[in-house]
Protein backbone atom coordinates (compact mmCIF):
# COMPACT_ATOMS: atom_id res chain seq x y z
CA UNK A 1 0.00 0.00 0.00
CA UNK A 2 3.08 2.29 0.98
CA UNK A 3 4.61 1.71 -2.64
CA UNK A 4 1.11 2.67 -4.18
CA UNK A 5 0.63 6.13 -2.48
CA UNK A 6 4.53 7.21 -2.98
CA UNK A 7 4.04 5.92 -6.98
CA UNK A 8 0.70 8.34 -6.60
CA UNK A 9 2.52 10.73 -5.06
CA UNK A 10 5.28 11.07 -7.63
CA UNK A 11 2.31 10.92 -11.02
CA UNK A 12 0.70 13.69 -9.11
CA UNK A 13 3.56 16.08 -8.53
CA UNK A 14 5.32 14.23 -12.20
CA UNK A 15 1.50 16.08 -13.98
CA UNK A 16 1.87 19.11 -12.32
CA UNK A 17 5.40 19.97 -13.47
CA UNK A 18 4.35 19.38 -16.58
CA UNK A 19 1.52 21.32 -16.18
CA UNK A 20 3.76 24.11 -15.29
CA UNK A 21 6.79 24.05 -17.53
CA UNK A 22 4.90 22.79 -21.10
CA UNK A 23 2.94 25.47 -22.70
CA UNK A 24 0.06 23.33 -24.07
CA UNK A 25 -0.58 21.12 -21.62
CA UNK A 26 -3.18 23.07 -19.11
CA UNK A 27 -4.82 22.31 -15.56
CA UNK A 28 -8.24 24.34 -14.26
CA UNK A 29 -8.42 22.82 -11.18
CA UNK A 30 -7.44 22.11 -7.30
CA UNK A 31 -4.97 19.98 -5.91
CA UNK A 32 -7.57 17.34 -5.08
CA UNK A 33 -8.81 17.09 -9.07
CA UNK A 34 -4.97 16.47 -9.65
CA UNK A 35 -4.39 13.81 -7.19
CA UNK A 36 -7.60 11.84 -8.87
CA UNK A 37 -6.06 12.74 -12.60
CA UNK A 38 -2.87 11.31 -11.39
CA UNK A 39 -4.45 8.31 -10.19
CA UNK A 40 -6.70 8.17 -14.13
CA UNK A 41 -2.74 8.20 -15.26
CA UNK A 42 -1.45 5.34 -12.98
CA UNK A 43 -4.33 3.35 -14.12
CA UNK A 44 -3.99 3.73 -17.97
CA UNK A 45 -0.10 3.38 -17.44
CA UNK A 46 -0.84 0.37 -15.85
CA UNK A 47 -3.32 -1.39 -17.88
CA UNK A 48 -2.57 0.15 -21.72
CA UNK A 49 0.99 0.67 -21.58
CA UNK A 50 2.11 -2.54 -21.41
CA UNK A 51 -0.11 -3.38 -24.51
CA UNK A 52 1.44 -0.33 -26.16
CA UNK A 53 4.68 -1.36 -25.49
CA UNK A 54 4.14 -4.68 -26.49
CA UNK A 55 2.62 -4.12 -30.03
CA UNK A 56 5.84 -1.83 -30.69
CA UNK A 57 7.99 -3.57 -29.30
CA UNK A 58 10.01 -3.60 -32.60
CA UNK A 59 10.11 0.27 -32.40
CA UNK A 60 11.46 0.05 -29.01
CA UNK A 61 14.38 -1.75 -30.39
CA UNK A 62 15.09 -0.46 -33.42
CA UNK A 63 15.09 3.68 -31.55
CA UNK A 64 17.01 1.77 -28.45
CA UNK A 65 14.08 2.89 -26.41
CA UNK A 66 13.13 6.72 -27.29
CA UNK A 67 9.99 5.24 -28.77
CA UNK A 68 8.64 5.10 -25.35
CA UNK A 69 8.57 8.53 -25.16
CA UNK A 70 6.36 8.43 -27.94
CA UNK A 71 4.05 5.75 -25.88
CA UNK A 72 4.43 7.83 -22.78
CA UNK A 73 2.54 10.83 -25.14
CA UNK A 74 0.04 8.64 -26.31
CA UNK A 75 -1.12 7.72 -22.80
CA UNK A 76 -0.86 11.33 -21.64
CA UNK A 77 -3.48 11.96 -24.36
CA UNK A 78 -5.42 9.38 -22.97
CA UNK A 79 -5.61 10.60 -19.61
CA UNK A 80 -6.41 13.97 -21.00
CA UNK A 81 -8.99 12.18 -22.56
CA UNK A 82 -10.53 10.11 -19.91
CA UNK A 83 -10.06 12.94 -17.30
CA UNK A 84 -12.42 15.29 -19.90
CA UNK A 85 -14.93 12.57 -20.11
CA UNK A 86 -15.15 12.55 -16.38
CA UNK A 87 -15.03 16.17 -15.56
CA UNK A 88 -11.68 16.97 -15.31
CA UNK A 89 -10.54 19.90 -17.09
CA UNK A 90 -7.10 18.70 -18.27
CA UNK A 91 -6.15 19.88 -21.70
CA UNK A 92 -3.47 19.17 -24.22
CA UNK A 93 -3.37 21.63 -27.02
CA UNK A 94 -1.52 19.23 -29.45
CA UNK A 95 0.78 15.72 -29.83
CA UNK A 96 3.99 17.71 -29.66
CA UNK A 97 2.36 18.99 -25.78
CA UNK A 98 1.64 15.51 -25.22
CA UNK A 99 5.22 14.72 -26.38
CA UNK A 100 7.13 17.23 -24.26
CA UNK A 101 5.11 16.19 -21.34
CA UNK A 102 5.65 13.28 -21.33
CA UNK A 103 8.92 13.75 -21.04
CA UNK A 104 8.90 16.26 -17.98
CA UNK A 105 6.65 13.50 -16.59
CA UNK A 106 9.38 10.88 -17.11
CA UNK A 107 12.43 13.11 -16.00
CA UNK A 108 10.79 14.41 -12.48
CA UNK A 109 9.59 10.75 -11.67
CA UNK A 110 13.04 9.18 -12.02
CA UNK A 111 14.37 12.61 -9.76
CA UNK A 112 11.46 11.67 -7.18
CA UNK A 113 11.87 7.91 -7.36
CA UNK A 114 15.30 8.14 -6.62
CA UNK A 115 14.72 10.10 -3.39
CA UNK A 116 11.70 8.41 -2.37
CA UNK A 117 12.17 5.07 -3.24
CA UNK A 118 11.16 2.39 -0.34
CA UNK A 119 14.12 0.47 1.58
CA UNK A 120 13.85 -3.45 1.24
Amino acid sequence: MRRFLIRWFINTVAIWAAVQLVPGIEFRGNWQGLAILALIFGIINALIGPILRFLTCPLLILTLGLFTLVINAILLALTSWVGQMLGFPFYIRDPLSALWGAIVISVVSIILSLFLREER
